[in-house]
């Protein structure tokens, strides 16, 4: 069978990891037909816009995407490239693993947990109002009116919707992801004790769709304690479903625990479309210099793999990725413990080892993750 997968290279260092993510993928033997795309800066200079519809119908057509990082540029109308294309695309489900590898470098072992974010509401829905703005005005008279807050005549305002129908589609997300995963516990993460409606209704609703799901253990837990207890004790966690914001912030912090995000993949999901990306940024200074890391893209790989339900091929490519990593010596600078460390190997050479290994790589099971 072959599989069409929409290719986006990116910007700054995304190409190299793109493309290295693509060289491993190909390395396997699963048959890919690439359609490339491109979002971003490349795309500014072809057609007037970071995102354009030709790049985003493709994905509609192919439903599955691959993607380097990608700059959102100055004065484009996007806050962000990354949120409007889930938006455009209904992705509303970001799921990033982090968990240890042997032979690097990261405060803990053996950590192995997943942040599901919900990617559609919350903060992150770009709901807002400049400071001394008609609007705003307009705005914060009502507010003080309804609330009797007071509320600074200068202040800018950000409107944080979260509806029920969204936490209970993440939510449910989660649990079948853990039922899916061999998975055994959902936390879900809130801050109700003070933001009582909206991280409230994100609270009640997680602990009513858990109930649905007796064979997973569930808990939730506040923001500010969740941040303090993974840095004291990470193992106690397994999927961790969030809030969008919170969820951007505590994947950083989990990416983190296991080395940084140069080991941290992502992928957003919608009903029936995909796209995997890395969480990193795009790095432009490193940009063309063959010293970064492509992990996390080539991790992403090994999930659009699993997606696609070439679990051998997953597994025999993560397998690679991890025995090169524990051996530490075909690695980008990045990975070593001294960072000056002159037998650092470049981007694509860390890449043809990865390829390399999976010739003689031993795979003892095929599991999803």
């Amino acid at each position: 069978m072959t599989h069409r997968v929409t290719f986006i290279p990116g910007d700054g260092i995304g190409p190299e990891v793109a493309w290295a993510a693509r060289r491993c993928v190909e390395a396997t033997g699963v048959r890919i037909h690439w359609e490339e795309r491109v979002a971003g800066e490349a795309a500014i200079k072809q057609f007037q816009t970071p995102l354009p519809e030709v790049t985003l119908q493709s994905i509609r057509d192919n439903r599955v995407a691959i993607k380097g990082p990608i700059t959102t540029p100055i004065g484009t109308g996007f806050r962000s490239v990354n949120v409007a294309l889930r938006k455009q695309l209904n992705l509303f489900a970001c799921l990033r693993p982090c968990r240890t590898f042997a032979g690097v470098l990261s405060p803990f072992q053996k950590v192995d947990l997943v942040i599901v974010r919900e990617n559609t509401e919350d903060l992150y829905a770009g709901i807002e109002f400049a400071s001394g703005m008609p609007e705003t005005k307009r705005l914060i008279e009502e507010f003080q009116k309804s609330t009797q807050q007071p509320i600074a005549s200068d202040s800018a305002i950000s409107i944080k919707p979260i509806s029920a129908g969204a936490t209970e589609r993440i939510v449910q997300f989660a649990f079948e992801y853990a039922l899916a995963n061999g998975r055994k516990k959902v936390t879900a993460i809130h801050k109700a004790n003070i933001m009582k409606f909206t991280d409230g209704l994100f609270m009640e609703t997680a602990r009513r769709v858990a109930s649905r799901y007796s064979s997973i253990a569930f808990e939730d837990r506040l923001v500010d304690a969740t941040c303090m207890q993974l840095v004291l004790r990470p193992q106690d966690f397994d999927v961790l479903v969030l809030p969008n914001l919170y969820g951007d912030i505590l994947s950083d912090l989990c990416a983190g625990l296991v080395g940084g995000l140069g080991l941290a993949p992502g992928a957003n999901f919608g009903n029936d479309i995909a796209v995997f990306e890395a969480v990193h940024g795009s790095a432009p200074k490193y940009q063309g210099l063959n010293k970064v890391n492509p992990t996390a893209m080539i991790l992403s790989a090994v999930m659009m793999l699993r997606y696609l339900n070439e679990l051998e091929a997953a597994q025999r490519l993560e397998a690679a990725v991890s025995a090169v990593l524990r051996e530490g010596e075909s690695v980008t600078y990045g990975l070593k413990r001294d960072r000056n460390d002159l037998t650092s190997k470049g981007t694509s050479e860390m890449t043809d080892a990865i390829i390399e290994r999976m010739k003689t790589v031993k795979v003892e099971k095929i599991a999803r993750s």
